[in-house]
């Protein structure tokens, strides 16, 4: 079996940025980069909080009720 028969890694694509040299941008170049990684980062950020908040009301849906 190939590699590119392997379903990619989560979190790979982050992974291969880290290792890309950045000696062939320009300064323009790397400030697009940083403006595209941090509305990246808060587009992730959103997500979080979106999952916590479904959990939370997962766990208190589910809950067991307290007999009184």
């Amino acid at each position: 079996m190939d590699d590119d028969d392997l379903p990619t890694r989560r979190g790979d694509a982050a992974s291969k940025l880290s290792l890309e040299s950045l000696d062939s941008y320009s300064q323009s170049e790397l400030a697009d980069r940083i403006a595209l990684l941090e509305a990246e980062i808060d587009r992730v950020r959103a997500h979080s909080d979106k999952a916590a908040a479904h959990r939370q009301a997962a766990d208190a849906f589910f809950k067991p009720k307290a007999n009184t």
